[in-house]
């Protein structure tokens, strides 16, 4: 892998199930779908319609195979990964078990994606604590205003990678090692970024960690994934299921209650997390991404992306310039009389893009062909021009 990471991955049109005359720019709201991963779907109906093929193992090995993979994306290890439904519910872990006090301060961006704003604002209303949001002048980059603010006043800082908005990057290296020089702990929301950009949680020595699967994971809805830091690992899950209990393997002997959990972040995996229809897809999405090696991913998506921003530029219009945004989506700032049309505009062309805040939000993946490039610029400069 390493030694591939500088080859584009074009081509891969066959891999994903877009029609030909689909442009689809939108993997930031939901991914395309991988043949394979249809493919694992279907077997794994197949086969929960024949439930007396389906052992007590089987309740946990996929399970363990999912957490390994997702652990190898993120250069953690598997102990530390949970399974999670959903991104409110990584944040609610976090929340419970980085206890505030009054006065402490948690810092968030502005226009960030929700889940996380709330679950804080809950926090803090309960603590008595105060929510800090970050807001980034013209002049500045999202890493410099949130330096800005990070003092010992701070307890808690959860960003993301990128913007989910823009695309717009947070220099997370940075982020992290000022957070740590205050005493404040790191909270990650990885679903704009994880699968498409490389993530090292060594590196950035995050706290907690929260991907969903569906956008740049490429897999199913609600399957996702929570990173625990080894220090929080001992902590209190938000919920108590059967499952994530010590000796749950053996069901003879669950009426045997036990207090103790399973070891590292297991007890933090929701009820019911084995969804036997879902994780063979998941699974097969991990694997792939495996395979194609997510610096070439990004080395690919940040080809594309470049053209689509110079592009846009010629246009008059206004992209997240390079070296601020991450390889994989382009935030295009566009004019209100543009932007309050554009997304009917762009799908009445088969084209389909997301307006979020102020930006047309361009995310592609590896099934993007030059003509669904050129489909999007047409689309978008008639737009413009209509508008104008």
């Amino acid at each position: 892998m390493t030694e591939q990471a500088g080859t584009s991955l074009g081509g891969q049109r066959p891999a994903f199930a877009v029609p030909p005359d689909i442009a689809y720019f939108n993997t930031a709201n939901l991914s395309p779908q991988l043949h394979g991963v249809r493919a694992a779907g279907e077997a794994a109906l197949d086969r929960r319609a024949r439930p007396w093929t389906i052992s007590a193992s089987d309740w946990f090995s996929d399970v363990e195979r999912l957490r390994s993979l997702f652990a190898g994306l993120v250069g953690g290890d598997a102990e530390g990964v949970a399974l999670v439904p959903a991104t409110s519910y990584g944040f609610a872990v976090a929340a419970r078990n980085l206890p505030l006090r009054p006065g402490d301060r948690v810092v968030v961006l502005a226009e960030e994606y929700p889940s996380g704003i709330y679950t804080w604002r809950a926090a803090c209303r309960a603590a008595g604590a105060e929510i800090v949001t970050v807001h980034r002048a013209e002049d500045q980059t999202w890493t410099e205003a949130v330096l800005d603010v990070l003092d010992d006043r701070v307890a808690v800082v959860s960003v993301p990678n990128v913007h989910w908005t823009d695309g717009a990057r947070i220099d997370l290296d940075e982020v992290s090692a000022r957070s740590h020089q205050v005493g404040a702990k790191l909270v990650i929301d990885g679903s704009q970024s994880i699968g498409a950009m490389p993530f090292d949680v060594a590196a950035i020595r995050p706290d907690f960690v929260v991907s969903v699967g569906y956008k740049w994971l490429l897999g199913p809805f609600g399957v996702g994934y929570l990173y625990v830091a080894e220090e929080h690992r001992r902590g209190e899950p938000v919920e108590q299921n059967w499952i994530l209990r010590e000796g749950s393997e053996d069901f003879a002997r669950l009426v045997d209650y036990r207090d103790e959990y399973q070891p590292g972040a297991r007890r933090f995996d929701v009820g019911e997390r084995t969804k036997f229809e879902l994780l063979p897809m998941a699974i097969v999405a991990l694997e792939q991404l495996r395979t194609w090696g997510i610096p070439r991913i990004a080395a690919t998506l940040s080809e594309l992306t470049g053209q689509l921003a110079a592009r846009a530029v010629e246009l008059g219009l206004d992209p997240v310039p390079t070296d601020r945004r991450g390889p994989h989506m382009l935030g295009v700032r566009l004019p209100p009389s543009v932007r309050s049309g554009i997304v009917a505009a762009l799908a009445s062309a088969n084209c389909y893009a997301a307006v979020r805040g102020e930006s047309l939000r361009i995310s592609p993946h590896l099934h993007i062909t030059d003509t669904d490039v050129e489909c999007l610029l047409n689309a978008l400069e008639a737009a413009t021009r209509s508008a104008g």
